[in-house]
Formats: C-alpha cells, structure tokens, sequence
C-alpha cells in the first residue's frame, strides 16, 4: 500500500531545530524522525511514499537526494574509493513522490491535494510526521479490512500525565483524577484510509475534525486499540527523551531490528 506521509509543517515548539529544517528532519538518535517512521513503514512490506511538502519542503527534498547508504550500513572499500561494495541497504527500494502541498495548508488540504497519485488504490496509509510506535500495522490492517468503514487510526492512551478536573456546585472542584486513570483514548495517527475519504472531506476542512466527524455519524470510522509503546515528538523535551531511549537502546519502535 501507499504511505502518505505529511511532511508540511512548521514545528513550532521544536524552534531551536525548525529554523534550520522542518520537523520530519529533526534527528532521533542521529537520524530524522522521518526516516525512523519510514522504515517502521517499510518493515511491513509498504515502500511507496507520498510526502507531502510545506514548510522547508526543499530540505527534505535534499536530505534525500544526497542520501549516502554507505554512511548508513557497512560497507568495503576497495582501489582507494574506486570500488565500494555496500554491506546492507536502507532507502534502495523505496519509490518516494514529493509533492509540494503548500506552507500553511492543514493536512485534510494537504490529502486532497495528492489525490491523483492514490488512483486505484483500493487502501492506503497515511500518518504525521513525528509519531513512532511498535504498533503492529498488519494487525491493524487486517481488522480494518473486515469492517466497511471507510477511515481509521491507532488509539492510544495518553502517555503522559495530568489532571483532568470535574466540577461542582459554585464552581466548586468535585474530583482530579489523572488523566492515564480515565479510560480515555486518543488518536495517535498512522491511518488507514479507503479511497472513500475523498467524497467525505472539502476543500478548506481539516481530515479529523469536519472529515471524520460525517464518518463518525455514518459509523463508517473505525479504531484500533494499541496498548504498546507510542509517542510523538512535539517538544524539545519528548525529542531529548527519545535520544535517551536510542542511547540506552531502548528503541521500541525499530520494528525492523533483529536484535
């Protein structure tokens, strides 16, 4: 299936990198978070990309272009640089369109605007740019594949903490309670999408608020409960916290290690 990745904004609570280069190029670890999400995506079989550009569109477009497996994977060198024979491969059979889908356009604007390069797909994946999970995609797919709906998306719960407040009388304070001990859900990205979404999003209207709001009230948006690791990458401290995790090696995400 096609990865619809959105690569378009502006990161602005990460401004110490996102001056320099948009969010999907922030490093994790050494690498872009871009580059860890395409990997999970690849380990699943799913090597055809569409992302769509905004903010420092052009960088992203380069980071690929001079994309060097050798400087990624093992590799001989032999006759002085003559003959180099690399050991592993990381992007080689990636098929990546880059699409410019505008500065300020908000992702359901970013979606319509890559709709010709999604003809006949009968489903395709979708997702931000700066979310990572183990989250199995197949199981995923497969549970989606057996409902009509026409959208859906890993649910995850919130994996950080705050107080969730309920009033009273007077606007006196009745309960706190944390919001992990709420039972509560939230849309943690990596979407899969039937062709469908189309007919139910408008020019102008955001994917989850007005597209999938029609789809909630046809019962056509489904959801896949993932109780495993999940995070994004908003702030400076969630980007430290994962380059903790990658020292430490403790990279859940890397679906595609052995290791």
């Amino acid at each position: 299936m096609k990865v619809v990745l959105f690569c378009g904004g502006q990161g602005t609570r990460l401004r110490d990198y996102s001056d320099q280069i948009p969010k999907p190029l922030v490093p994790v670890g050494g690498r872009p978070i871009l580059w860890h999400i395409m990997r999970y995506y690849a380990a699943f079989g799913h090597t055809e990309f569409i992302l769509c550009l905004g903010y420092k569109g052009e960088t992203i477009k380069r980071f690929f272009l001079d994309y060097d497996e050798c400087l990624t994977n093992d590799f001989i060198l032999e006759q002085g640089g003559a003959k180099i024979q690399v050991l592993g491969n990381d992007i080689s059979d990636w098929r990546i369109t880059f699409v410019d889908t505008g500065q300020s356009t908000n992702i359901g604007g970013r979606l319509l605007k890559v709709r010709e390069h999604l003809e006949g797909e009968e489903m395709f994946l979708a997702n931000y740019a700066d979310t990572l999970t183990d989250m199995d995609l197949n199981a995923m797919i497969s549970e989606f594949s057996g409902t009509s709906a026409v959208a859906g998306f890993c649910c995850v719960k919130p994996p950080y903490s705050f107080h969730l407040v309920s009033f009273g009388s007077e606007g006196l304070i009745s309960r706190i309670s944390d919001v992990k001990e709420s039972g509560m859900w939230m849309n943690g990205g990596y979407f899969v999408l039937r062709p469908e979404i189309f007919d139910k999003l408008h020019e102008g209207e955001e994917l989850v608020i007005e597209g999938f709001d029609r789809l909630v009230r046809e019962q056509r948006l489904f959801a896949h409960q993932h109780q495993g690791f999940w995070t994004c990458m908003d702030t400076f401290k969630e980007k430290q916290a994962l380059d903790d995790r990658v020292a430490a090696g403790d990279t859940p995400w890397r679906v595609w290690r052995t290791d």
